[in-house]
């Protein structure tokens, strides 16, 4: 279980943070950054609607950068989510290569943290 309340939770168990971000680097690049940024909304629309898949809950900032704080259960749930065919992330992740690649237009970073139970007061 996990319930946050103002930047602090309280977990039963191991937890994974996962931070996931996109910076624009060029505003006037609509084309670009647009469907980067539509493709997350439909992907958290997925996790919530399938809680079976890990994602406990998260909360996102707006802006030039955008970031976006994830908490999931284990880590090999967040990876299966990374690598599932019949979820919406590899499709998403497939268009942003070949729209942005390494253009810098758009980027796109993550970082995650394992956090072993009692390891997180």
């Amino acid at each position: 279980m996990i319930r946050c309340e103002r930047l602090s939770a309280t977990v039963e168990g191991s937890l994974v943070v996962f931070l996931i971000g996109m910076r624009i680097n060029k505003l006037w690049k609509v084309h670009k950054w647009w469907p980067v940024a539509q493709a997350m909304p439909r992907m958290l629309a997925e996790l919530q609607a399938r809680p079976g898949l890990g994602m406990l809950g998260g909360e996102m900032w707006f802006g030039r950068t955008t970031i976006l704080v994830q908490y999931w259960r284990t880590l090999d749930q967040l990876l299966s989510y990374a690598k599932d065919r019949d979820a919406m992330h590899l499709p998403a992740w497939k268009a942003f290569n070949q729209s942005v690649g390494s253009s810098g237009d758009v980027g796109v970073w993550h970082e995650t943290y394992s956090v072993p139970d009692g390891e997180y007061e």
